[in-house]
């Protein structure tokens, strides 16, 4: 028998294999690697990432998903066309490395926060879009994106019922989750169609088409439908039959909340994040490439993937980098960190050992990331999305491009150039003081935390005439500016509550912005931590979830997720705070001037409110 025909065994080889082995390369025996996928859904694409047992990622690939408004504040997407995408991602990552299938052993999801609706009869996508309500378009259209703003009303109506699950969801339930939506859809479908319909979270939605399960995870029933775990604050079932028949949903209380997943343990399964929840069904590993029985792991939302993929690496703050070398984390040192996953919004996510309760931020959520420990969730409404409308908007803006095309670079790291040749021109010690009497407070699309109030609207003092590239790249400084200002006012208020935030481990395409991340650091004392991968951490993070589930034994235990993060995060660099006394006291006078702002466009609408009381025509 030939060596290459033995089967794979661990420990030293004998001495006939050595010999075998050192005089024929061909016959050298490799241990069997494990890798793991991570898929994420954003708002705009679909990636998979595949990673190793080391954490290293070795493939990694996206495609654009299909988005659609049909009217202004509409925004509808398709599961059909989603699980395409990603089914193409997997296929191509894999093929970037030749990546064989039989190595994949477990597989996680993240996603947006988005209402998927599907037939419980048929298990076929429901259309969202009314007034039809189906799929004559053919683009299986069942999908309502967090961003959609339609249930306004809606919101309205279930915020004034001060239910007592709202005090978990900061004292409000936001526009963007998911029951407000289910609320719309119930007061606009057709009766018969709207009784036909189940709900999913859109990461439950994608485990569903994996394995065939029902089973709904934690971290999207608690943080975004109104799940309250039992034993919280009295909750039996998790659901809330009170709340949902006071605001018209009681249908979906019938059969023990089936509708919406049931009840744990009694008709129905939920997991926290990366538990076993079943297996690749033949059908969707088929479309993947993938084997059947391949491990999947319960999903989380999209910005809980960022905390998985940032918040274990192992640091030394005193350094310029993180420490891959230290010892092993403690659990407790992830209460200090605040993720902020930065994309179109930021979230911010910050864990605790007991439940903080601060007003304007989502949570506290318990068991949905690690069991027994809570997780807290500000955010910022629009960040990218917010640069990219300044600059876009403004009368220099083509002229920029092309200048930025000339040197191949993208806009963002144009302008940032463009600001320190300014410093230089101006002589000023800091690219801050090009912007010192600009003030530009920037909630162009509604507050979501701390304040929590959808009616913001963006404000400035300062503004000239000036039409120029200088004029734009201190616009753009001043929405940097105000993006950093507006986080330190998110800790701040987290902080006072209860929290002990001590650094910002950051993920998304702005770690790449030396300037913003300069001026997050320094606005918020605090050091701020870039990742390895800085444009993967989220996939990252949702392959630790797929390897969390492939550690799961006959009896069902695995691995605990803080163990595969801390084995599986990769050391990134630190942005430490400026150590320049003026810049510091003048990011101090500017945060004043930006409460400032905060609370004047509060009372000014007050007061305008009030004046015009009864004017308006019924």
């Amino acid at each position: 028998m030939s060596t290459s025909s033995l089967p794979y065994r661990s420990g030293p080889p004998s001495s006939q294999q050595s010999r075998q082995m050192s005089t024929d390369p061909h016959n050298e025996l490799r241990p069997e690697m494990n890798n793991y996928i991570g898929i994420d859904v954003g708002t705009g694409s679909a990636r998979a990432c595949i990673m190793n047992d080391k954490g290293d990622i070795i493939g990694l690939a996206s495609e654009n998903i299909g988005l659609w408004q049909p009217e202004t504040g509409y925004y509808e997407q398709s599961t059909t066309n989603i699980w395409s995408c990603i089914c193409s991602s997997i296929h191509r990552a894999m093929a970037q490395h030749n990546v064989d299938p039989s190595s994949i052993k477990g597989i996680g999801f993240d996603a947006t926060c988005s209402l998927a609706v599907f037939s419980h009869d048929t298990d076929e996508p429901v259309a969202v879009t009314g007034p039809k309500f189906d799929n004559a378009d053919g683009n299986d259209r069942n999908i309502v994106l967090w961003l959609d703003h339609r249930p306004v009303e809606e919101t309205k109506k279930i915020n004034a019922t001060n239910h007592n699950l709202l005090r978990y969801v900061g004292g409000q339930m936001s526009i963007e989750m998911e029951i407000p939506k289910v609320l719309w859809l119930k007061n606009n479908m057709p009766k018969e169609l709207f009784d036909q319909c189940k709900f999913y979270d859109l990461t439950d939605a994608l485990t569903h088409m994996a394995t065939g399960k029902e089973t709904r995870s934690f971290c999207s029933v608690v943080c975004k439908q109104g799940h309250v775990p039992v034993g919280v604050d009295g909750s039996v079932k998790g659901w809330q039959g009170d709340f949902l028949t006071e605001i018209g949903l009681e249908d979906l209380c019938e059969d023990n909340f089936k509708r919406m997943g049931g009840v744990n343990g009694v008709n129905g399964e939920y997991r926290t994040a990366g538990e076993f929840i079943g297996t690749l069904s033949e059908k969707a590993a088929k479309e993947m490439g993938l084997l059947p029985g391949t491990a999947v792991g319960s999903g989380v939302i999209d910005a809980y993937a960022g905390w998985i993929g940032t918040v274990g690496a192992k640091v030394n703050l005193s350094d310029e980098v993180l420490d891959s070398t230290h010892a092993k984390n403690d659990v407790s040192q992830a209460f200090t960190r605040l993720a902020a996953v930065a994309g179109t919004s930021t979230c911010h996510l910050a864990m605790s050992e007991k439940p903080v309760f601060v007003n304007g931020v989502w949570g506290p959520y318990r068991d949905v990331l690690l069991p027994d420990y809570w997780m807290a969730e500000g955010g910022q409404s629009a960040t990218g999305e917010l640069l990219k409308h300044v600059i876009e908007t403004h009368p220099a803006y083509q002229e920029a491009m092309s200048v930025a095309e000339t040197y191949n670079a993208n806009i963002y790291d144009y302008l940032n150039e463009h600001l320190r040749e300014m410093k230089e021109t101006a002589d000023a010690p800091a690219v801050s003081w090009l912007g010192r009497h600009f003030f530009f407070y920037g909630d162009l699309f509604g507050n979501r935390s701390p304040i929590a109030d959808p009616d913001m609207k963006g404000a400035a003092i300062g503004l000239s005439s000036d039409k120029s590239l200088d004029g734009l790249a201190l616009y753009y400084y001043a929405t940097m500016e105000f993006i950093a200002l507006q986080t330190h006012q998110i800790i701040e208020a987290m902080n006072k509550s209860g929290h002990v935030i001590s650094s910002i481990f950051m993920s998304g395409s702005q770690c790449q912005n030396e300037i913003l991340m300069s001026l997050i650091a320094t606005a918020c004392e605090m050091p701020v931590l870039i990742p390895r991968y800085v444009h993967a951490a989220v996939v990252h993070g949702a392959a630790m979830l797929g390897a969390k589930a492939a550690s799961t034994d006959k009896d069902g235990r695995s691995e605990p997720l803080w163990d595969i993060m801390d084995r599986m995060s990769k050391p990134g660099k630190a942005v430490h705070p400026g150590k320049d006394e003026g810049e510091k006291k003048l990011l101090k006078a500017k945060y004043k001037v930006f409460l400032e702002q905060c609370e004047s466009q509060q009372r000014y609408r007050k007061d305008v409110n009030s004046a015009t009381e009864g004017w308006k025509k019924n």
